[in-house]
């Protein structure tokens, strides 16, 4: 897929089906990788609906289609904060999902706390470094009301940044403010892009997105995958497009 090529738009009737939604795609599509004898790698996200994603991934996790052990975690952004802290996006993630399935730790791979040795910087050359040349299977990523993605924020220098895979964010509009986030260059080189987005106070930036506002408005807009990329969403997400898109 080109960022000329139209996106697909899912819509499900509340939360709790769009997540079952995309809990089976999830499960069906590591399932078809690994069926090629790949090891899909996969970009995680934080979040009210990729919680309920994640547990009930962790739901289907016993009926043998997928081998956990055999599948890549990465972020697409995550809070520098303390590695006990409720705000991380990997302890939401782990708590819902990866404590759950048979993964490999090797193949997890976290972006780096503030354990009080490590600054802000360092934590987002680290990530640099693992996520160097890597194509993503399966970017998934939640959407902001104001059109963010992973970190990546309105009218932010941020959104410029093409020369590197990860940058720093220390003043986050959202708390907590310092943030490690993945750019748009490794973001889109994932062959495929979901967003996965519920609820009516998301509808304005979802609607913005798909009619291709200006990143420097709406982030999302600057994502696409490199194969497919699909809006999930519920009815509430879904409301203020055009009636031909839900």
């Amino acid at each position: 897929m080109t960022v000329d090529d139209e996106p697909e738009v899912i819509v499900e009737g509340d939360h709790d089906r769009l997540a079952r939604s995309i809990a089976d795609q999830l499960v069906s599509t590591l399932a078809a990788l690994q069926a090629q004898g790949r090891v899909p790698s996969v970009v995680l996200t934080g979040g009210t609906i990729a919680d309920t994603v994640h547990r009930a991934v962790a739901e289907r996790a016993d009926d043998g289609r997928v081998d956990w052990s055999r599948v890549d975690f990465y972020w697409g952004d995550e809070r520098f904060v303390a590695p006990d802290s409720d705000d991380r996006n990997e302890r939401q993630v782990r708590r819902a999902l990866l404590d759950h399935i048979d993964v490999d730790e090797a193949r997890v791979h976290p972006i780096a706390a503030d354990d009080g040795t490590l600054t802000l910087e360092d934590a987002t050359a680290r990530y640099a470094d693992v996520v160097r040349d890597q194509v993503f299977d399966i970017v998934m990523l939640g959407v902001g009301p104001d059109g963010h993605v992973a970190s990546l924020f309105p009218g932010k220098a941020t959104l410029a940044v093409d020369d590197r895979d990860t940058v720093a964010e220390p003043a986050s509009p959202k708390p907590p403010p310092a943030r490690v986030s993945l750019t748009y260059r490794a973001l889109n080189r994932g062959r495929e892009v979901w967003f996965l987005v519920s609820g009516a106070g998301k509808s304005d930036a979802v609607a913005r997105a798909l009619a291709r506002d200006d990143v420097t408005t709406t982030p999302a807009t600057g994502v696409h995958g490199t194969e497919q990329t699909v809006w999930m969403l519920d009815q509430g997400a879904a409301s203020a497009l055009p009636a031909d898109l839900r």
